[in-house]
């Protein structure tokens, strides 16, 4: 696409889904780089994204104190606020009429594949209007299910603590041997509970069993995994994605319970309940409490806990999240009229990364999934290559012993 002229105006940047660890990095990350950058009058950003937008409920951020600035990078959550919001098309008229009464020419909106959309349905309405107007959209999503970029910032940060609580649950598993089943986030894509495995580094570390919405779920089958583990170590530790449904695309949780909570886009409430591991707990019960007499089996569903966990941080997905957000801003005003930035790995022993723009409509509404190379043959574990992947952006991981000696033999 040929660069379009520069522009000079206001800037709008904006936060929408679910806040990670590393969202203020890309929105501070943006803001630092706006400031230099005559072209841009003013910057505002939005309250409650969308929200904002249309209610004019704007702060200003280009007189914002720097060391401030810093400080909310470096803090969970959304500093702006941030919104679950499906917008109409009257209400992108209305926010694009509150744009030009601004005089808008920057749009920055950082988010998911539904936020992406957001900026494009916007894009395009300029483009009708041909209303000069520079919308980029910011990834960011734990998880991890957007195209063409490699990774998401957020990702890594809550991958980092999903392994960790798995390397935490194990020990406490290792010490009072049971059956223990942990829910983590992702509806349609699997990446957050695959980081389940990343602790692993005994023969026999959990998670011994790992399930994912890429792959239908059998409660049989599930069953018959649970006992082969158990047999075996006399423990099992088990990692199950939100959103595991059976061949026909049924929820799990729809299947087997009797009744179920409906979220804001209809579809059945899986993060916020734990229903998921009440269920697959009393399965496990139902089945093997007979054979393995006082067997221990609990569940903990890890929900909200996963995106702003404060300590929790990969260095490199913050690093990450800080130049998505640079990169967006210079890419508008280098003259490209819109896009999304992606976050490209490039070859080699050596974990390095490029940021390149991509189109809009590459990362809007559609999403991507964990691919078969990442994913074992039985369809209940990761495969190395997902641990190479998923590693460099975690970063180190704790350190853990285990006693290892030999044991004293009765005497006769």
């Amino acid at each position: 696409m040929a660069k379009a002229k520069t522009v000079k105006g206001v800037a709008v940047i904006g936060q929408s889904g679910g806040p990670t660890c590393v969202i203020n990095q890309s929105l501070v990350g943006a803001v630092l780089e706006m400031k230099k950058h005559k072209e841009i009058t003013g910057i505002y950003g939005a309250v409650h994204g969308v929200k904002g937008m249309l209610a004019q409920d704007f702060v200003d951020l280009k007189n914002a104190d720097v060391a401030m600035l810093k400080a909310v990078a470096a803090t969970p959550s959304s500093g702006l606020g941030s919104v679950r919001k499906k917008v109409t098309a009257d209400e992108c008229r209305q926010i694009f009429e509150n744009f030009r009464k601004h005089d808008v020419r920057y749009f920055f909106y950082i988010g998911g594949n539904d936020t992406a959309e957001t900026a494009h349905i916007l894009n395009e309405m300029a483009k009708q209007e041909q209303y000069e107007l520079r919308a980029f959209h910011i990834p960011k999503t734990i998880d991890n299910d957007l195209r063409v970029t490699d990774h998401c910032p957020g990702f890594g940060s809550a991958a980092k603590f999903v392994a960790q609580a798995f390397m935490g649950d194990d020990l406490d598993n290792r010490s009072l041997p049971g059956i223990k089943i942990n829910i983590v986030m992702g509806r349609h894509a699997g990446f957050l509970t695959a980081a389940s495995a990343l602790g692993r580094t005994n023969k026999d570390d959990g998670p011994h069993l790992v399930y994912l919405p890429e792959r239908p779920f059998s409660m049989d089958q599930f069953i018959k995994d649970v006992d082969a583990v158990y047999k075996k170590l006399g423990r099992c530790i088990i990692a199950v994605s939100e959103g595991i449904a059976d061949e026909n695309g049924v929820a799990i949780l729809q299947k087997f319970a009797s009744s179920g909570e409906v979220d804001s886009h209809g579809n059945i409430q899986l993060s916020g309940t734990g229903a998921l591991g009440d269920v697959l707990a009393a399965q496990v019960k139902k089945h093997l409490g007979e054979k393995y007499k006082g067997l221990r089996v609990r569940s903990d569903t890890f929900g909200y806990l996963q995106r702003c966990y404060p300590g929790v941080l990969s260095e490199v997905d913050a690093k990450e999240a800080f130049e998505a957000g640079v990169a967006a801003v210079k890419f508008a005003t280098s003259g490209d009229v819109d896009g999304s930035v992606a976050i490209i790995r490039e070859k080699g022993k050596t974990y390095k990364v490029k940021y390149e723009r991509t189109e809009l409509k590459n990362v809007a509404k559609e999403t991507t999934h964990v691919c078969d190379k990442f994913i074992n043959k039985a369809g209940n574990d990761v495969t190395k290559a997902f641990v190479e992947y998923a590693l460099p952006l975690v970063g180190a991981l704790p350190k853990v012993a285990l006693i290892k000696a030999d044991k004293i033999k009765k005497k006769k």
